[in-house]
């Protein structure tokens, strides 16, 4: 997989351009690149790009049950999301965190799965990240497309969205 030659503007996917536009707009030093196969796992993002599985920034979106709330959780691709531990910072006592299907992705992300980008939703989503991601000095993020990726630092991640860091996942472990 090789990145393919820069789209003109015309030429870009919505979600890749709405991407494009908010990186722009906050003065990021790396635009979007499209992909020539789809990066729709961490795994194929890391090979894609020749990069640590861990290097690979996902998004992984939740549904919070008490007001329909998209809660936007961005891990380490090589890490799993601890859903008790996500459910305790971002919902009441006794509320529950739901897992989002296709649709509700799509509707309050903007974005499809395996394309959800940390940042230019359509309704800004509740958003936390793993502290984890900082072992690495860059990371790639989706761009808005299961094509699209661009680099960053885990501290321009977190200036980008306004998220708070939080241990969010399940322990490592050594094998």
């Amino acid at each position: 997989m090789a990145p393919i030659p820069d789209l003109n503007a015309a030429e870009r996917p919505a979600g890749l351009q709405r991407v494009a536009d908010a990186l722009a707009a906050a003065g990021h030093p790396h635009a979007p690149v499209m992909l020539s196969d789809a990066a729709r796992t961490a795994q194929q993002a890391a090979g894609a790009l020749g990069v640590a599985l861990g290097q690979i920034a996902k998004s992984i979106v939740f549904r919070r049950k008490a007001d329909d709330v998209a809660v936007l959780v961005i891990t380490s691709g090589d890490l799993r999301v601890d859903e008790k531990k996500v459910q305790a910072i971002v919902c009441a006592e006794g509320g529950q965190l739901g897992r989002a299907d296709a649709e509700f992705v799509k509707a309050k992300t903007g974005f499809s799965i395996g394309g959800v980008s940390p940042l230019a939703h359509v309704t800004a989503p509740v958003t936390l990240i793993d502290a984890q991601l900082f072992r690495f000095a860059d990371i790639w993020a989706a761009a808005g497309h299961p094509h699209g990726v661009f680099r960053l630092s885990p501290a321009e991640l977190q200036s980008l969205t306004g998220a708070l860091v939080h241990d969010v996942t399940e322990p490592l472990t050594t094998s």
